[in-house]
């Protein structure tokens, strides 16, 4: 009887030039090089409106010029330093109601109720009750951005307190370790992975919240930071200036992703608590 040949094939000559063996920030150059060509070549054989589209030059320049002259950055650092703070009052929030309900069914119950109520809710809904509570100002931003982020840390938080090995809640129980310190030393560490996902959630959501909640600033006069930067872009016609912003968001985004990963690498792929990407 015959057996079939299960050998793999030899790839054919050249593979080693394939995408996959590239560098991957290589690759991503690339993409992005080719993503600008193709905006390039649209902004040349169309004829589209300047004052509804720019191309890669004149944004590049309203980048540069922006960032010169000191108004992006300032605008950027309004917008981060009111994230950072909304973010971890929300991490507050998240650490406390998640910590009652590991020592209650009471806290875990209310913890459930919560996330079920707020967490389908996009937090930008938030923002006309923040303005009859807080006014036009900061504090409205900060509530927004804090219900937004609380409960995906939240809920990051509950699952990895409940997926941790009940072995080794056990053992932390049997050696008599009080309920502060079996979270603080158990359930806390083992959770980590779960944890820096949520933040990750937190400040994506974070992200897109204070952006819109600062467009809806600008509308109304406030002055604030990247967002109220587009609006007043956009009252003015400066298109390049609008796009300058938007690759402001995206640079930070990419900032952030990388950030995100470097602190995985450094922590739970280190500890072997997760497999690298």
């Amino acid at each position: 009887m015959a057996t079939r040949d299960l050998t793999v094939p030899a790839r054919p000559r050249g593979a080693l030039l394939r995408w996959g063996r590239l560098p991957s920030p290589l690759r991503y150059l690339l993409l992005l090089a080719a993503l600008i060509g193709l905006w390039q070549a649209y902004w040349i054989i169309s004829d589209v409106n300047p004052l509804l589209f720019s191309g890669p030059r004149d944004v590049a320049d309203a980048f540069w010029t922006g960032w010169k002259d000191g108004r992006l950055a300032r605008v950027t650092w309004t917008t981060l330093r009111i994230l950072a703070i909304g973010i971890g009052i929300g991490a507050v929030v998240a650490i406390t109601l998640t910590a009652l309900a590991a020592l209650s069914q009471i806290g875990d119950d209310l913890l459930r109720m919560l996330v079920a109520i707020l967490n389908p809710l996009p937090g930008i809904a938030m923002l006309p009750l923040a303005q009859l509570w807080f006014g036009l100002n900061t504090h409205a931003l900060l509530f927004v951005i804090a219900n937004a982020s609380a409960w995906p840390i939240a809920i990051a938080l509950d699952t990895g307190f409940k997926t941790v090995n009940p072995t080794i809640v056990s053992v932390g129980r049997n050696i008599g370790l009080s309920s502060r310190r079996l979270i603080t030393d158990v359930l806390a560490p083992a959770a980590l992975p779960h944890a820096i996902s949520g933040l990750k959630t937190a400040w994506a959501f974070g992200w897109r919240t204070i952006i819109a909640a600062e467009l809806v600033f600008g509308v109304a006069g406030a002055k604030g930071g990247l967002g109220t930067y587009i609006n007043d872009a956009k009252l003015f016609l400066q298109i390049p200036q609008i796009f300058a912003g938007l690759v402001t968001i995206a640079i930070l985004g990419m900032a952030f992703e990388l950030l995100f990963g470097v602190l995985e690498r450094r922590t739970v792929v280190r500890w072997g608590m997760k497999t690298s990407t």
